[in-house]
């Protein structure tokens, strides 16, 4: 896999001295951004793969800094900020982030969320003009509308079978509770809320009969994530 560009966005030059440190030693090709302004201008003239996206910079507030990207690209962006409440980071996500890292650190987890980027920009390629979806003992053919475990027909509702395909369409991505209600039922009520609860609990029971294979991971109070399984 060819090393992807980096645009590290953050004003604290001890933190960014510190990413970009560790892409260096691990090879990574990287260029620096230390506000808003100078971050969009490298964005659209550099053409990175991966943008990792402190929230708190001197000039743009990094949510607003997500939409404007979200205009134009899809490139994975990976937020790093010391905001450490759900709703900071539901903010973020909603706006079109792909990943949440929250400050203090490591630097093996700083790796570990650009490894999942990376698989997710494969994934995307890979999945181009075709329809079949394929994770571990999992596949779903898009154009039939049929999703099967092991090659056993899955005996999903239609609801259970739209939140599957928007998961498998964003692998690796936190998808928060508000894009996925918008989505199934267009709306963000109380009770979407509960009913999303409600039907993603009967989707795991279908699709994680293995305790071993965990397909979907959940972040409390946020999300959804689907996960790759070998």
């Amino acid at each position: 896999m060819n090393k992807p560009l980096i645009l590290v966005v953050e004003d604290d030059p001890t933190v960014r001295n510190l990413i970009t440190t560790t892409l260096k030693s691990n090879d990574y090709r990287y260029i620096a951004a230390s506000n808003g302004e100078a971050a969009i201008m490298a964005a659209t003239t550099q053409q990175p793969d991966i943008v990792f996206l402190d929230l708190g910079l001197p000039d743009l507030d990094g949510v607003e800094i997500i939409r404007r990207i979200r205009t134009w690209s899809q490139i994975p962006i990976i937020v790093i900020s010391a905001r450490s409440e759900d709703s900071d980071k539901v903010s973020a996500l909603d706006a079109g982030a792909d990943d949440y890292l929250t400050k203090p650190f490591s630097v093996t987890e700083l790796l570990a969320r650009l490894r999942v980027a990376q698989r997710r920009i494969s994934s995307a390629s890979a999945r181009t003009g075709e329809s079949v979806f394929r994770n571990g003992s999992l596949t779903i053919d898009y154009g039939a509308g049929c999703a099967f475990l092991k090659g056993e027909v899955l005996k999903l509702t239609p609801t259970e079978y739209k939140l599957l395909c928007l998961l498998t369409k964003d692998v690796g991505k936190v998808l928060t509770h508000t894009y996925l209600t918008d989505k199934i039922w267009g709306s963000s009520w109380e009770s979407d809320m509960a009913s999303l609860r409600v039907h993603m609990a009967t989707l795991r029971k279908k699709i994680e009969k293995d305790p071993d294979a965990q397909y979907i991971q959940t972040h409390i109070g946020i999300g959804y994530r689907m996960m790759r399984v070998e």
